[in-house]
């Protein structure tokens, strides 16, 4: 592989990020440019809304803009209303009113940060005009000028400049979160034969956490792009329940893998758990990758058989008696393991029915998405 391929597929890696990128840049120059034009008192404003509200999605976008020019107008009406209605004559009094001006606001952002840009504009309102020696309105309606023409420029580069849309985001992190999960179920069931301390448990299971986490929140922001028009496809719960499912799946294996399975025990299960972990982690990563190119569900049916055959050989060991005059922790583990296999089971026939849909999304998605 020549030097240059390999830059141009880290390049191509992370276009979301160089899309972003370039976003940023441009909604940082046209808002300078349109506030210089527009003779605005501090086109720095413009400048720094832009740059909040340019944000990796449409939907994020969508809600920074949304959060900050409410915060912003609030902060305005109150630290003008401040101003204007208690006038100050010392440095004294313009303590007191700055403090009557943060202190509530401040306490309100608290409650809901979505408006955390009111505290900063009541100061800004409030202290301006002893420095550019303006009186309180003229500040007031400044800032909202200069926000105003950030949030826009911003939310038109969002829209126009290498728009990225949450709705193609939730398919790659889905699809990333499916490979770690599938990492993780091949980890826990290798755990049958030479067992698991919890810290290097707690590590699979911590990374699967926080990649859900990031799947919710750009689950939200599609959410917030479908509800607005700017985008269409399935509905994003259904694959977000699913792969939250199978996350408590790999949960409760988990648990019930920590130790190994009794010498015999693990003779009889050691091919069946073999394949089953085989098979599912396949299919599982095959799921994946047809959720990041749109392609069909990948075939179902090997999972099938993988658990039916382990469920004859867990219940070739229970006939022969292999688990009675087993400590009582270690027959509820197993028994644990095949009631979750069970669950997974079902979860992974749901992600099979998913899949199939947001395919089918994507094999329409020239005519149907918004622009």
């Amino acid at each position: 592989m020549t030097l240059a391929k390999q830059v141009f597929d880290q390049i191509r890696s992370r276009r979301t990020q160089l899309g972003l990128a370039v976003r940023v840049t441009v909604a940082a120059t046209v808002a300078y440019v349109v506030a210089t034009a527009l003779h605005l008192l501090l086109p720095l404003w413009a400048v720094l809304t832009s740059l909040i509200v340019t944000q990796m999605s449409v939907g994020r976008s969508l809600k920074a803009t949304r959060d900050y020019m409410l915060g912003t107008i609030g902060g305005a009406i109150y630290g003008g209303a401040i101003a204007v209605s208690l006038p100050y004559s010392s440095e004294a009094g313009l303590l007191g009113l700055l403090v009557l001006s943060v202190a509530p606001l401040a306490f309100i952002a608290a409650i809901n940060p979505s408006l955390s840009a009111a505290t900063v504009t009541a100061v800004i309102v409030l202290l301006v005009p002893t420095m550019h020696h303006s009186d309180p309105m003229t500040s007031a309606i400044d800032r909202v000028s200069e926000v105003a023409v950030g949030a826009i420029t911003g939310l038109l580069v969002s829209f126009l400049v290498l728009p990225s849309r949450a709705v193609r985001q939730i398919r790659a992190s889905a699809a990333t979160l499916l490979e770690l999960i599938a990492d993780a179920f091949t980890e826990l069931l290798a755990g049958l034969t030479r067992g698991r301390d919890n810290d290097a448990l707690h590590r699979i299971q911590d990374g699967i956490g926080t990649a859900m986490v990031g799947l919710n929140a750009i689950g939200a922001e599609a959410e917030r792009e479908r509800a607005a028009r700017l985008s269409s496809g399935p509905d994003t719960g259904p694959l977000l329940r699913t792969v939250l499912r199978l996350r408590h799946d790999v949960v409760m294996i988990g648990r019930a893998t920590v130790v190994p399975l009794p010498a015999e025990v693990q003779t009889r299960l050691a091919g069946p758990l073999t394949e089953v972990s085989t098979v599912i982690a396949r299919f599982l990563r095959s799921a994946a990758s047809a959720l990041r190119e749109g392609a069909g569900a990948p075939p179902i049916h090997p999972v099938h058989l993988a658990l039916q055959h382990y469920a004859e050989a867990v219940a070739a060991v229970r006939q022969d008696g292999l688990i009675r005059g087993q400590p009582s922790d270690t027959a509820e583990r197993f028994f644990a393991l095949g009631f979750s296999l069970e669950q997974m089971h079902q979860n992974l026939c749901d992600l099979d029915r998913v899949v199939g849909e947001w395919s089918e999304a994507a094999a329409d998605q020239p005519v149907r998405v918004a622009k």
